[in-house]
């Protein structure tokens, strides 16, 4: 068993809100310098930047997992893990295939850039990527989860896109994995704020949009290897795998 820090939702220069220098040697060797042993990419309704990254990471000590941060009709953010690149590209299908029409306005939103492992730029991504998909909820986690992915709410202590805040509870049958908190919070003061039980594993993560941020928050897992199954092991606590939540930057 080996135990690794995690920090499962970093974004690259992909996403509009993110830094342009949040490329892929720059957050992987950030990674690196701050201890983590796995990462997942989670840019805004794409997965184009998550190729790179894995590349990037390629003989190092650190896993890259293929990620994406899904906007529901209601708002909503939730976050889709992979462990195979075929995987990856069927959620982005079907996410580009229901997202709100448009282009992206770079001075209003920011730049959307498709980079390579090096750090090229290949393209712009012109899509609204800051728009949200007409996937409800539970299309989206369903879908995640039909691919063989881990499915986590994003961020729920948070007034934007919190899955608590914008529905003002969890549905009881939501297929998801996980609940995720971005702040140094309890999952018992998250659930006293919002009035209710919340009856899912945590993990911490950083949502990191710039390069300091990378590793600010961090979960634990102990599992036998970085895939997909071994972490819904350490998730539900089963076959000796565990999480160890919790974890910042300056712990």
């Amino acid at each position: 068993m080996m135990r690794l820090r995690a920090d499962l939702h970093i974004h690259t220069c992909l996403s509009p809100c993110a830094d342009d220098l949040m490329t892929p040697k720059t957050v992987v060797k950030t990674a690196l310098d701050r201890g983590l042993g796995l990462i997942a990419i989670t840019d805004h309704n794409s997965t184009q930047n998550v190729e790179a990254t894995v590349a990037a990471a390629e003989a190092l000590p650190l896993s890259v997992l293929l990620g994406i941060e899904i906007t529901t009709q209601e708002e909503v953010h939730l976050l889709g893990l992979f462990d195979n690149c075929q995987s990856a590209l069927a959620i982005q299908e079907i996410v580009y295939k229901h997202l709100t029409p448009g282009i992206n306005d770079e001075k209003l939103f920011g730049y959307q850039y498709v980079v390579d492992q090096d750090d090229y730029v290949i393209e712009e991504n012109k899509r609204l990527l800051t728009g949200a998909t007409n996937l409800a909820v539970d299309r989206v986690a369903s879908s995640v989860q039909a691919l063989g992915g881990l499915c986590i709410a994003a961020h729920i202590q948070r007034e934007r896109f919190g899955l608590l805040y914008q529905l003002g509870f969890i549905p009881e049958k939501l297929a998801i994995d996980a609940v995720e908190i971005t702040s140094d919070v309890s999952l018992l003061q998250v659930a006293k704020r919002f009035g209710c039980s919340i009856d899912f594993p945590v993990v911490y993560d950083s949502d990191a949009h710039y390069p300091d941020d990378i590793g600010k928050m961090t979960t634990t897992f102990e599992v036998e290897a970085t895939t997909i199954s071994e972490l819904k092991m350490a998730l539900k606590g089963i076959s000796g795998r565990r999480i160890i939540t919790g974890d910042s930057a300056d712990a």
